[in-house]
């Protein structure tokens, strides 16, 4: 299992793509992966339709997608063509990202993707989905596990994205409930003097502890 900072896996895979490295075909973009239990499934389908939906917004932030599901190469074909037409696609329009073959589970196993709670009908445990968001230095930077029943919420991946994003880029980070174009807040690390540089409209919280570590600000507009 890869834990948050540590270096992600470069493991060589088959797609409906052709063979992929992964370090090699992420590049120096951002990168999901998220995993499915099965093909022809219901909720895996909604979801990996949903992604199709999201692809423009993936491209706006740089991000590249990749999925993995417990089956063939050969059953990935059949069942993308299910995941056009939930999609709403034409059939001659290309399916936008590759769906890793793992017949084998090796890679779910490597990657603590299994929920021992749900089992196939020979007694196998089931992949859990799984969501690892990897930067462009090919660090995990995210990683959200949703057992098998529960369909992913895809709008929070887009929104955890843009708040890795910014705070990268900026000393920043997102409070609560935080959406694209809300107030941030100024990390502690940051003193006084660089705040008011910064942020020159920043405004400190008064709190009963007399501490002025809560400093909201707009955020920044390059998002």
């Amino acid at each position: 299992m890869v834990l948050l900072g540590e270096p992600f896996p470069n493991f060589t895979a088959q797609t409906q793509l052709g063979q992929i490295k992964f370090h090699e075909w992420l590049g120096n973009s951002w990168g999901i992966l998220f995993s499915h239990p099965s093909d022809f499934t219901p909720v895996c389908t909604t979801e990996l339709a949903r992604v199709v939906k999201l692809m423009p917004e993936f491209r706006r932030l740089g991000v590249k997608v990749i999925a993995l599901s417990c089956n063939t190469v050969d059953s990935h074909r059949k069942w993308i063509e299910d995941i056009k037409v939930y999609a709403g696609m034409n059939d001659q329009d290309d399916f936008p990202y590759p769906i890793i073959d793992d017949c084998s589970r090796e890679l779910a196993t490597a990657l603590g993707m299994l929920d021992p709670d749900e089992k196939d009908s020979h007694g196998i445990p089931l992949t859990a989905r799984a969501v690892f968001i990897v930067d462009p230095t090919k660090k995990m930077r995210l990683s959200i596990l949703y057992p098998a029943n529960t369909g992913r919420n895809f709008d929070e991946i887009i929104r955890v994205i843009e708040s890795l994003q910014l705070t990268e880029k900026h000393k920043v980070a997102t409070p609560v409930d935080w959406k694209k174009g809300d107030n941030v807040v100024i990390q502690p690390t940051v003193s006084i003097n660089e705040a008011k540089a910064q942020f020159p409209k920043f405004k400190v919280v008064n709190l009963p502890s007399g501490k002025s570590y809560l400093r909201i600000a707009p955020q920044p507009t390059d998002l």
